[in-house]
């Protein structure tokens, strides 16, 4: 299994569901707020062509824009 980052914002709905889901499949996680790292908001900024768009999943080297489910899943491997 690739390592997972979710990147994500308080207030953000689809994150909570998404960390929901991550978390109800027992599926590992690092989860980094991108309002309290604004370091890594320029991480998620580069990945989206300028935009903070959350979530965000990195899985090893590639990034997943608000991805359904399913997409994440198979990115991971699972």
């Amino acid at each position: 299994m690739s390592q997972v980052t979710l990147y994500w914002r308080p207030m953000c709905g689809y994150c909570s569901t998404l960390k929901h889901e991550l978390d109800r499949r027992g599926i590992a996680y690092d989860s980094v707020d991108i309002w309290a790292d604004r370091t890594q908001a320029a991480v998620v900024a580069e990945a989206n062509g300028g935009d903070e768009l959350v979530p965000t999943v990195r899985v090893g080297d590639q990034f997943l824009a608000n991805p359904a489910l399913d997409e994440l899943l198979t990115a991971i491997g699972g």
